[in-house]
């Protein structure tokens, strides 16, 4: 299957061709790349330009070849960078959003993941999770609960075998209270459980050590391809060499200085016990 010429089409419909070659319904694509058919629909007439990862996805579900997809992704990046702002993405409605993220998961062998601001979603309980959805500016009710339910479906990729996980908690986050102790204690619990699955890494960066840079952003690296990177007022994907060169880098300087098996347990037992009651304390 050729790719369709990019100079003279739109991508959107560059990629409806694609898709029409390859005999597939809207419906049965969108479905694969965790899109509503009408956002489909959207971007293949051009009234909506598509982002570097809807483009992967769509292109995924059609499958195509490397070297089409690679052809694709190149022309779909004018801008190395692109940034959504959340604004946009809860207009949009984020539970749609959390499905996103979880498509780009499933087609991630190994994921490492940095965080300075608060637990992984990957990682989060669901009342921490809820916690995280009732700040400024909350969410509606209906909304809150069925983005909260969108994160948590997220989870079951942690116990495929077959993908390897790292995550980099720095101390602070584990005692950025968000909620009430009693959550803060469950979460710390729950990170201490799941770090004993055997593709899980987590690490975490003491407070009391000299660290190798600033812990500026939280951003996940999805194998040595995609970097998403979370600021104040959006998200930022990059698919530029250097740049997840860059983030490789930085995840590892920090990797490097964090503390892990035992010790990473006894220092987040010790924090979540500081959340707890003196008599319920072990």
């Amino acid at each position: 299957m050729g790719a369709a010429p990019l100079t003279a089409d739109p991508i959107g419909k560059a990629l409806r061709a694609l898709r029409d070659a390859s005999g597939l319904t809207g419906d049965s694509v969108a479905r694969r790349a965790s899109m509503s058919a009408g956002k489909l629909s959207k971007i293949e007439t051009g009234k909506v330009r598509p982002t570097l990862q809807d483009v992967d996805l769509v292109l995924t579900a059609v499958g195509v070849s490397q070297e089409v997809k690679e052809e694709f992704l190149a022309a779909a990046r004018a801008e190395a960078t692109e940034a959504t702002a959340w604004r946009l993405l809860r207009r949009m409605g984020p539970w749609k959003h959390q499905k996103t993220i979880r498509a780009i998961e499933a087609g991630t062998t190994t994921l490492r993941l940095f965080q300075g601001q608060l637990i992984p979603g990957l990682l989060q309980t669901p009342e921490y999770t809820s916690a995280i959805f009732s700040l400024p500016p909350a969410l509606p009710e209906e909304t809150r609960v069925k983005t909260v339910a969108a994160r948590l479906e997220r989870q079951s990729v942690l116990y495929e075998s077959d993908r390897s996980f790292r995550f980099l908690l720095c101390e602070h986050v584990l005692r950025w209270r968000i909620s009430e102790p009693v959550v803060m204690a469950l979460q710390l619990d729950r990170l201490v459980s799941v770090s004993r699955l055997p593709n899980i890494s987590l690490g975490v960066v003491p407070s009391d050590r000299r660290m190798p840079d600033f812990p500026m952003t939280c951003f996940s690296l999805h194998d040595d391809r995609l970097v998403i990177v979370e600021t104040f007022h959006s998200e930022v994907t990059t698919r530029d060499p250097k740049d997840v060169e860059m983030y490789l880098d930085t995840f590892e300087r920090f990797a490097a200085v964090a503390v892990y098996g035992d010790a990473m347990r006894a220092t987040i037992e010790d924090i979540r016990d500081g959340f707890l009651p003196r008599q319920e304390r072990a």
